[in-house]
């Protein structure tokens, strides 16, 4: 997840379950090594080795070749897709850019995560994980509402940090209770985990105040109806303040008291 790339020529739970477009040409289950596919044994985690900080703002690579790899046989697309989250604290450093697939491919490679995956999957893999990439940043924008409404200035992504083997507190606790609980809750890790940092608006020229927050990417079963993959995102804002604690009790708390109320929530 969470493969942004900035364009350094230019530039420098709400657990809620999503799915691809239905033209999405994935055909596949989650679109990250898992231990079950039957294309490798891996662990599963993202493919990528967010280990390797290099860029400071994604973790990635900043010297990702979108030459065509040795041995390649299929040819991939090398035009990069701009996304819908704005990056860093200006309008004129604009929005990330997620790689194109032969980056994502020659990335892959280069840490050794390329082993048995076809090429000619890993154009769909890229759609899956922007369209994920972006209902993430959905999820949080709702959980920014009160304060875009409060100062009139949207949010921004400042960085993001890939943690795939760093299990959360709350994930923690899920694994725990879906030993005891099975049919409620989960059973399996999540296969990926990112800390995105937030910059949220103080008002109009008055700066931005970092926020922390936590997803964590779960597999779902396929859509019954469309046989497509699911997937469900636990995001929420970390327990880094008293204010993030007050927004988690508030944000959970609202639809039920709504609920009790006789509300449409």
């Amino acid at each position: 997840m969470g493969w942004f790339w900035a364009d350094s020529a230019t530039s420098a739970a709400s657990a809620c379950p999503v799915r691809p477009p239905v033209s999405s040409s994935y055909a596949g289950g989650c679109p990250v090594i898992k231990k079950s596919s039957a294309v490798s044994d891996e662990k599963s985690e993202c493919p990528v080795d967010h280990e390797s900080i290099l860029n400071p703002m994604n973790n990635m690579p900043m010297d990702i070749s979108s030459e065509r790899a040795p041995g390649q046989k299929v040819v991939l697309p090398t035009e990069r897709t701009v996304s819908s989250i704005p990056r860093g604290e200006s309008a004129d450093m604009g929005f990330w850019e997620y790689p194109s697939p032969q980056q994502m491919l020659n990335a892959m490679l280069r840490k050794g995560k390329g082993s048995g995956i076809p090429e000619e999957a890993v154009e769909s893999m890229v759609g899956v994980h922007n369209f994920l990439n972006e209902a993430a940043w959905q999820q949080i924008s709702e959980w920014e509402a009160p304060y875009t409404q409060s100062t009139n200035v949207s949010p921004r992504l400042l960085k993001f940090t890939g943690r795939p083997h760093d299990l959360s507190p709350r994930a923690r606790m899920f694994l725990a209770l879906g030993k005891l609980f099975p049919e409620t809750f989960n059973t399996e890790p999540p296969f990926d985990r990112h800390d995105w940092t937030v910059l949220r608006s103080l008002g109009k020229e008055k700066g931005w105040q970092n926020v922390r927050y936590v997803i964590d990417y779960y597999g779902a079963p396929d859509d019954e109806e469309t046989g497509m993959p699911s997937f469900v995102l636990d995001t929420r804002p970390a327990l880094d303040s008293v204010g993030s604690a007050i927004d988690r009790a508030s944000h959970w708390a609202k639809p039920l008291w709504k609920k009790a109320m006789g509300e449409p929530y």
